[in-house]
């Protein structure tokens, strides 16, 4: 009797082909693709604030995000979208010898501006064109204070966070993987997702849609006086701590998280003879 799903074996042989693949996709295909993963991840961010922004107390808001937004990266597996953050795992093609570290990182860096590209149209189109009023723009506050915090995380807490959270989804790609339809690939990514999500830990493309839209929001004077008649301060909230400050070590972390699930299911599962 066959299985309804992959082993961990399985899994690591058939990501090495498919990783391999993905190095190989015209930079048309990956920059369409990218930017698909990142409007996707931006609508899980986009309804998991418009879920709990009236909500007070924490360990609720969490909650209803974990189970919220891990239906963001089911839809990417679903796609076939191309996201940065899981294809970190093409560390496997690599140390199979299906590909090169250089055509790894080209995938990278065509993904990664992608889906940033895609995260930002939904922050603008969120952020100026009315989705953030809700509750008299108690929406566009809650995005705000969100994007001042994680700006301003500290260096190392964003490289750790982000070491953690990109664990976790690989983990949920390999999960997802493991699956034989789409219900079982869906469900495969949910509670890895689901755990980084509850815990508060960072992902650079979530990022780019939860720092982009709060500095969106920061521009128009209605939403800037709102934050100043309820006391939120916005001196974290700039480009220049968006960027430096928060993406690139959380980037950094999640690329060091990607590379060790990459690496341990190689290693374990994938030995060279």
């Amino acid at each position: 009797m066959s299985s309804n799903f992959y082993n961990p074996s399985e899994v690591t042989a058939l990501y090495a082909e498919i990783g391999a693949a993905k190095t190989k996709k015209p930079v048309s295909v990956l920059i369409l693709l990218g930017i698909l993963a990142g409007v996707l991840i931006a609508f899980g961010c986009a309804a998991t604030n418009t879920a709990i922004y009236g909500i007070k107390d924490t360990w609720t808001a969490r909650t209803v995000c974990g189970l919220l937004f891990p239906f963001g990266l089911g839809m990417v597996v679903a796609s076939g979208a191309e996201l940065f953050t899981g294809n970190c795992l093409i560390s496997i093609s690599v140390l199979d010898g299906k590909c090169t570290w250089t055509e790894m990182v080209r995938n990278w860096v065509i993904v990664y501006l992608s889906n940033f590209a895609g995260a930002l149209l939904v922050a603008a189109g969120c952020a100026g064109f009315g989705q953030l009023n809700y509750s008299e723009g108690q929406l566009a506050l809650f995005t705000m204070r969100l994007a001042a915090a994680k700006c301003a995380i500290p260096v190392q807490n964003a490289v750790v966070m982000g070491f953690f959270c990109n664990l976790l989804v690989t983990l949920g790609v390999i999960m997802a993987m493991s699956g034989k339809d789409v219900a079982g690939r869906v469900l495969g990514a949910f509670l890895p997702v689901a755990y980084f999500v509850i815990c508060g830990f960072e992902h650079c493309v979530a990022n780019m849609y939860y720092i982009a839209a709060g500095l969106i929001a920061k521009s128009a004077p209605a939403y800037a006086e709102l934050a100043a008649l309820n006391g939120l301060s916005l001196s974290n909230l700039t480009v220049a701590r968006f960027l430096m400050g928060n993406l690139l070590p959380v980037t950094l972390g999640n690329i060091l998280g990607g590379l060790c699930v990459g690496i341990l299911f190689w290693y374990c599962y994938r030995p060279r003879s």
